[in-house]
């Protein structure tokens, strides 16, 4: 009960947070040729010309048009002959997962937002999003099917928020820094945000898992402002967050050069390893607002999923 008290006005807050981001910004996949609208049975078509049942529009016949595809009853009512389009409905899946380990509670400032928080938002906000556009949507190791509806948002987003508590310890200690590997499908596509300061060969082989079955991935690192700048002087105490121990140091800003050069060396490989796959990496810090962040994201997979 005292985890459900704790949970409540944070999620709700969260949650609101979202939907006021998501609110922001037009669902996804509105655009030129990707207008997301509401037809049969809820589903949404992206204006697209396609298989689908659902009807789009009329078009004038012309050079090139099959004669079968003529709709004689249309073409009564004019001079002009005219076609009968459909809208293409073979929604995407996509794959969501946010980092929730322990080094995600990390925040420098109790202005800022913990990364673990920051990167809660920007999933949920895009959760939105792929609904609105009525794409199908899951949580990597949810251990269920990809689905949409406001119903399956409700679902993954009290699934998303629960976790941001965790129940005791051992949970907190056993939250993994990277989402176990998966069969997913070809052509699916993975959201995965958190900080990947994990090590490389780790983060490699979990990329490289799920591009092998022919996934798009896309992996947004949030990092605090503290973390990229590394401000700390004197004599400092740092607490590993998952067991790492912890270092006392007399003078932390000699630690400064060799840690930026760590975190470079880190950033420019993960750029590798996405340009190597097809993927797109990007970085968000936690003391910018989360439209850029977000903005990108979903314009990226739009494109992807409009193909």
């Amino acid at each position: 009960m005292a985890v459900a008290g704790q949970l409540a006005p944070k999620g709700l807050a969260l949650r609101g947070k979202a939907e006021q981001l998501a609110a922001a910004l037009p669902p996804l996949l509105v655009a030129a040729e990707r207008v997301a609208s509401t037809v049969a049975q809820g589903v949404h078509g992206r204006r697209r010309v396609g298989q689908g049942e659902a009807f789009w529009q009329f078009r004038r016949f012309g050079y090139g048009d099959s004669v079968q595809r003529i709709d004689w009853r249309q073409s009564a009512k004019s001079q002009y002959l005219y076609l009968r389009e459909t809208e293409w409905e073979a929604a995407q899946s996509v794959w969501l997962w946010r980092d929730a380990s322990p080094s995600m509670q990390y925040r420098s400032d109790p202005e800022l937002p913990t990364k673990l928080e920051r990167a809660t938002v920007i999933l949920l906000a895009l959760m939105v999003l792929l609904v609105r556009g009525g794409e199908r949507i899951a949580l990597l190791g949810g251990g269920g099917y990809p689905a949409t509806g406001r119903a399956v948002l409700n679902r993954l987003a009290n699934t998303l928020l629960q976790g941001m508590v965790p129940s005791d310890d051992a949970e907190a200690k056993s939250a993994p820094s990277l989402p176990a590997d998966e069969p997913l499908p070809r052509f699916g596509h993975v959201v995965m945000i958190g900080d990947f300061l994990s090590p490389l060969s780790e983060i490699d082989r979990c990329a490289r898992g799920f591009a092998a079955r022919g996934v798009q991935g896309h992996i947004v690192q949030v990092l605090d402002p503290a973390e990229t700048v590394m401000p700390f002087k004197g004599r400092s105490r740092f607490t590993g967050l998952e067991a790492e121990g912890n270092l006392l140091v007399g003078k932390a800003e000699g630690l400064r050069t060799a840690y930026l050069e760590r975190l470079d060396q880190q950033q420019a490989a993960l750029s590798a390893l996405a340009r190597a796959l097809g993927w797109v990496y990007t970085i968000h810090h936690t003391e910018r607002p989360p439209q850029p962040a977000l903005l990108a994201l979903y314009t990226t997979l739009a494109d992807l999923l409009g193909k």
